[in-house]
């Protein structure tokens, strides 16, 4: 519509600024714009995987796997993780950025787990991982049932050998930006202030931790984690 506007030949002076076709351009733009802002408000970590899905599986998957990688709890968990970030930075764009890396990562992880591009050595640091994430989601909900039984010291080292053994994962499979993304997300989250901030029994952030130890809980009931 927009371009249609655009290659529209210059009208003479008489015909006036307020012509019909002119106030079409400029309610398009502004609708563009509205639409825009609104896309930014409305942000959702299901819409950011399935997008993030769709454009990897046109390129290396078959239309079988047509499936999210990442199922509605843990969509839930990236949303309380998302608004943790930004009421703790007071940065949406930043707090989106990184949960926008997190997603596509998992969801590039998950394409190369279903074509089988791990060899068996990496199979089983992907086992180690997962293993390491499960100690992390374990200590992520005692810390949060058991008052003052928060040590953000393991917490950092448990999130910073999940990083390390990612990392040596994909070292093969990924490139050096989505190497990037892996380091953006742990060294994000293994902030020590923030990890304080989260952990603080009057604190702010104390509701988000909550919704993400049960969704914690919720996985590891389901064998999922």
């Amino acid at each position: 519509m927009l371009n249609g506007c655009k290659d529209r030949p210059p009208r003479s002076r008489s015909a006036g600024s307020g012509t019909p076709e002119r106030r079409h351009c400029h309610q398009a733009t502004r609708a563009r714009k509205t639409q825009s802002t609104a896309s930014m408000e409305n942000f959702s970590s299901k819409d950011m995987a399935m997008k993030a899905q769709k454009k990897i599986l046109s390129s290396m998957a078959s239309k079988s796997m047509a499936q999210m990688f990442i199922d509605d709890t843990s969509s839930e968990i990236l949303d309380e993780l998302y608004r943790v970030s930004k009421e703790h930075s007071g940065n949406k764009a930043e707090a989106q950025k990184v949960v926008k890396n997190l997603v596509k990562v998992a969801v590039k992880i998950g394409v190369l787990y279903r074509h089988n591009r791990f060899s068996t050595e990496e199979l089983g640091l992907a086992e180690d991982f997962k293993k390491k994430l499960h100690q992390g989601a374990m200590t992520t909900i005692s810390f949060h049932e058991v008052d003052f039984t928060f040590d953000k010291a393991v917490m950092v080292d448990i999130l910073t050998d999940c990083r390390d053994t990612l990392l040596k994962l994909v070292d093969k499979h990924l490139t050096p930006k989505s190497h990037g993304r892996i380091k953006h997300v742990f060294n994000h989250y293994a902030d020590e202030a923030l990890l304080t901030h989260l952990y603080a029994p009057e604190g702010s952030l104390r509701p988000h931790l909550t919704k993400i130890c049960n969704g914690l809980n919720k996985l590891v009931d389901e064998g999922k984690l």
